[in-house]
């Protein structure tokens, strides 16, 4: 199983959700009841991602991260693997002890690498005290025990114990949902596991979540094997009797995983989330009955990408403590949501205590209300809106329990990134239809590259740039790829006085082409792959990045393609399709790695690439040129020409694309970068959470390009 990594397991015991039980545990009514949310979470399959982490929540949609969204107990102190996923926490039935289990994995190790979990106590939600139960070691007949997912805890009135629930695989049996009691201190299993659940199709039954509603247990849980979705079993006792539904309950055709069902508090509402783990986000949905489910992704709102946790809710004094604990002043002053600010770039430094807040064009320096998250019991000083217009502006915070901290905070405007949110490998255009520039990227910001479809963007002076929304949509408009949507190219063309637009796009490593009246769509697929194979002679690399060249010399087209190797033949004049027998194999030498880019200059073919991973703080971009589009490449010496600005936080420039002015000798280069400043703090991640930047391209007398220097400021608007 690939996506472990999952949301789900919101369970609320009777007492703390208020949810009446014909079994004798009702809620009793207290003053002062629960008004906020504690969300427990994991974040990933890397180092410190496979640890438990908090946030906090008033209202059930909108969620903040504590300790700045890293680990609040130790991975390493508590458990036998050095890893822990898949919190699960829950109020006593005594309304004032805490549960919390975890897997006890490392992800790296292999799906099937544990057979733990750890059982965990607290009474303040702030100190746990933990014990690791090796289900292999301590009970009989475990010889083929493969691994132990997703325990999760409930309270069971008529046994008066803690039931800890989980799933096992046992050698070629499929995953399997497990009980057993907890001992009265909770720190071990006291009975023997017993099977709580299993398929009646035989597939797989993973991360089981139950929760309690009008005298029934319902149990919510993932199927694998045949048909993966969220389904549930119901049953009117809590150890037996679950009668599986067939339907399944996902509002969504995607891939889906988790199921996490919460009650809002004061409300009759229950929150189903899962994990829509191919698209890199999550779903939330609403229901009274928990049968019909209504998606309210809109209302949705976290500072973070949680994978695998639960909700508790908790009241005003248990929020107190934990913002007085875990909340950090900085946390606030990087929630700043004005439109006139690019919120993925706040800059802070918490050594020198300052916040920078970049700028949109045209922004108003003497009057900028940031427009900081609302949070309780945090307070800042003075009130907005604040004059940036003569330097830094001196704020003080104030968290309750905390002593006050002074930041000085600056503004002013940067035009770098070009675009506000993740996009990569971006593609220009000018258009002579509409007298615009379009731009074409990645959609970005999805784990593993897993975006499915593309946006365009227009600008009349490259620094103001419109979403012109989706051109292709690789589920709905094309019928040979459903996933990986990477690296577009475009084309103009006047054929019989009437512009085409020619969009040559990346699915699923192969090429495609399709074809509009308009550069910003709709877009036509041609319904099968342009390139779908390797040109001969190649073994390695992958069929992506296209780029699409049209010879102003002679008005021939070029389609330029390749990771590993470049490749490049000539277009047809219907330009969705190619001369095969043109096919030729360019690649320049050993630096390349993929982003072909191609344009002509005062004689010159130039050719760029981009050197390294796009996942390395070191992807940057080289060139050589040639005296014709198919012809043999020279490389130059000093032939690198974009790399990082490790001093000014700028890393993984690279995969760009080349744009000239209409009529003049100026050039501008496009490319993208990691996200600034928190990119080269991702790891892996940076790799596909990238934003794309403008800078100019100039060149020495010779023809030779120049090195350029990538900026946060960004260049100036054309006139």
């Amino acid at each position: 199983m690939n996506h472990k990594g999952v949301i789900k397991g919101f369970l609320f015991v009777l007492a703390v959700c208020g949810i009446c039980s014909s079994t004798g545990f009702a809620q009793k009514k207290k003053s002062g009841g629960n008004s906020a949310y504690l969300f427990t979470y994991f974040t990933g399959n890397t180092g410190n991602e496979e640890a438990i982490r908090f946030a906090i929540s008033k209202d059930g949609y909108t969620y903040t991260a504590l300790n700045g969204n890293e680990p609040v107990i130790s991975s390493a102190k508590i458990s036998s693997t050095g890893g822990v996923r898949d919190p699960h926490i829950l109020r006593g039935a005594d309304g004032k002890t805490f549960y919390m289990v975890v897997t006890d994995m490392v992800s790296a190790k292999g799906w099937s690498s544990n057979r733990a979990m750890v059982l965990l106590k607290s009474t303040d939600l702030i100190n746990w005290s933990s014990s690791i139960v090796n289900i292999q070691k301590r009970f009989a007949n475990q010889e083929n025990l493969l691994r132990v997912w997703a325990p999760q805890t409930i309270y069971d009135p008529q046994a008066g114990r803690y039931m800890v629930y989980w799933s096992m695989k046992h050698g070629e049996d499929p995953d399997k949902i497990y009980y057993a009691y907890a001992n009265k201190d909770f720190t071990d299993l006291e009975s023997e596991p017993k099977q709580l659940f299993f398929s009646p199709s035989n597939g797989a039954c993973i991360d089981g979540d139950i929760i309690y509603h009008k005298g029934k247990y319902h149990l919510f849980f993932k199927t694998e094997g045949q048909g993966n979705g969220i389904k549930q079993a119901v049953s009117d006792r809590l150890t037996e009797g679950y009668v599986q539904q067939d339907k399944y309950l996902q509002q969504t055709t995607d891939a889906v995983e988790g199921a996490a069902v919460f009650k809002l508090n004061n409300s009759d509402d229950f929150i189903l989330m899962y994990d829509v783990y191919m698209k890199g986000k999550y779903q939330f949905t609403k229901s009274k009955d928990l049968e019909n489910f209504k998606v309210v992704d809109e209302a949705v709102a976290m500072d973070f990408h949680p994978r695998h946790g639960t909700v508790l809710p908790i009241n005003e004094r248990e929020l107190q403590r934990l913002l007085a604990k875990w909340y950090q002043p900085i946390q606030v002053l990087s929630t700043a949501k004005a439109e006139v600010i690019k919120k993925y770039n706040i800059v802070v430094d918490t050594l020198k205590k300052t916040v920078f807040l970049p700028l949109k064009d045209g922004a108003n320096l003497k009057a900028i209300d940031p427009l900081f998250q609302q949070i309780p019991y945090v307070n800042i000083a003075p009130k907005a809106p604040y004059d940036f217009s003569k330097g830094s502006v001196k704020l003080i915070i104030n968290i309750a329990g905390q002593k006050p901290q002074v930041y000085m905070v600056s503004a002013s405007v940067n035009h770098n990134p070009v675009l506000n949110g993740y996009y990569a490998d971006p593609e220009i255009l000018y258009s002579n239809k509409t007298k615009k520039y379009h731009l074409y990227p990645t959609s970005d910001g999805y784990t593993s590259w897993s975006g499915t479809s593309f946006k365009s963007f227009s600008s009349a002076d490259l620094v103001n740039w419109k979403d012109e929304g989706t051109l292709l949509d690789l589920p709905k408009d094309v019928s040979w790829a459903k996933r990986n949507a990477w690296a577009p190219a475009m084309a103009e063309r006047k054929i019989n006085g009437e512009y085409k637009y020619f969009y040559y796009f990346t699915a699923a490593q192969k090429i495609g082409v399709a074809v509009s009246d308009s550069p910003t769509g709709p877009f036509k697929d041609s319904g099968k792959a342009l390139i779908a194979k390797r040109p001969a002679g190649v073994k390695g690399g992958q069929e992506i990045d296209p780029d699409v060249f049209v010879d102003p010399q002679t008005q021939k087209a070029y389609l330029y393609w390749g990771n590993g190797y470049m490749a490049g033949a000539v277009l047809n004049d219907d330009m969705i399709s190619i001369d095969t027998n043109s096919i030729k194999v360019m690649t320049p030498d050993a630096t390349f790695r993929e982003g072909t880019e191609v344009f002509y200059r005062n004689g010159k073919y130039y050719f760029l690439w981009s050197e390294d991973d796009t996942r390395s703080e070191n992807y940057r971009v080289r060139y050589g040129y040639s005296d014709s589009p198919m012809g043999k490449i020279t490389v130059p010496e000093n032939n690198l020409i974009l790399a990082k600005d490790a001093a000014n936080g700028i890393f993984g420039t690279g995969h760009n694309s080349v744009i000239q002015i209409p009529g003049k000798d100026e050039w501008y280069i496009v490319y993208h970068r990691f996200t600034r400043p928190k990119g080269i703090t991702m790891g892996n991640a940076a790799g596909y959470n990238r934003e794309v930047c403008i800078d100019k391209m100039e060149f020495n007398s010779d023809g030779s390009i120049k090195k350029v220097v990538p900026t946060v400021a960004g260049i100036q608007k054309l006139k």
